[in-house]
């Protein structure tokens, strides 16, 4: 069975349970989530006995809001609209990565997943040696193209293909207010003479980046470029602590299979599709090692 007929055969009942949207799971999850880089970020502040170990910790939960980001886009996370706005705009800010343009880019992604000419997420290569996998894992070429995607918006160039002509006008403000944020941010500490933002966001910011490489590495890594959301795409299981901050997209079969069900109703959405995934993994570990074995030979 394909991803469609599996959808087709829901019934409407079973459908609208899936897709229901609803404030709390998503308001306690961003307040433990955030609530946690607060803390944190005041522990690494205070410069508290193991301080520069928690900058690990705290730039995995900074990075992992790309996954709110991701939810947000979709407008599942919360119920309230301009909830999902808000989420998707600070989750954006903090990690340098303009939720406007994202969401396009994003949607092309599952409009044509694993689709060599069309889906954008492969227009930067899979790593398919060890040096560009050291490459891809270190976060750099994920800077990079932030930053480049940043001052291209800026500059009015929103030529890629995802992007709509009706959304320019936004996505160019977005990217200027951006940069104008992060340039009176910086010129702020600077004339206060404060790295505080650097040890608490930056830095941290960087050390947690590969772990996400590593995680979204598993998402279509080895899949086939077929259409079918059953073949393209991986569920990982894992334990419930990547679970809760990754927003449950280790789902991610289910979550192509099904965009609009809203995270907390995933691993329900799980349990309808158990016959029909075919790309499952028992662990990121177990993926990695699989990776590294296959671009090895």
């Amino acid at each position: 069975m394909d991803h469609q007929k599996f959808l087709n055969g829901l019934s409407n009942e079973v459908r609208e349970n899936l897709t229901q949207r609803l404030d709390g799971p998503g308001l306690l999850r961003i307040a433990v989530h955030c609530g946690l880089i607060v803390g944190f970020g005041f522990a690494i502040y205070l410069g508290l006995p193991g301080w520069e170990i928690l900058m690990i910790p705290q730039g995995i939960l900074i990075v992992f809001l790309f996954t709110l980001l991701h939810e947000a886009v979709h407008q599942t996370p919360f119920k309230t609209r301009w909830l999902n706005d808000l989420a998707a705009r600070l989750s954006g800010f903090l990690i340098f990565l303009p939720s406007s343009w994202f969401k396009y880019f994003h949607f092309a992604h599952h409009r044509f997943t694993q689709n060599p000419e069309k889906d954008p997420e492969l227009e930067i290569e899979k790593p398919n040696n060890t040096l560009s996998y050291i490459h891809h894992i270190s976060g750099i070429p994920t800077w990079v193209g932030h930053f480049k995607t940043l001052l291209k918006n800026a500059l009015g160039d929103c030529s890629a293909h995802f992007l709509p002509n009706k959304a320019e006008t936004r996505i160019v403000k977005e990217a200027r207010l951006l940069l104008l944020a992060y340039t009176m941010i910086l010129c702020g500490a600077i004339f206060i003479g404060s790295a505080t933002l650097i040890w608490v966001w930056i830095l941290p910011l960087l050390l947690g980046q590969p772990f996400l490489r590593l995680y979204l590495l598993a998402e279509h890594g080895l899949c086939p470029m077929v259409a079918n959301m059953f073949d393209n795409t991986r569920t990982t299981y894992t334990n419930r602590v990547v679970r809760f901050f990754a927003w449950n997209m280790p789902f991610h079969t289910e979550h192509h299979t099904y965009p609009t069900v809203p995270f907390h109703k995933l691993p329900e959405l799980h349990d309808h599709m158990q016959g029909e995934i075919i790309h499952r993994e028992t662990s990121y570990t177990s993926f990695t090692g699989k990776y590294i074995t296959k671009i090895k030979r």
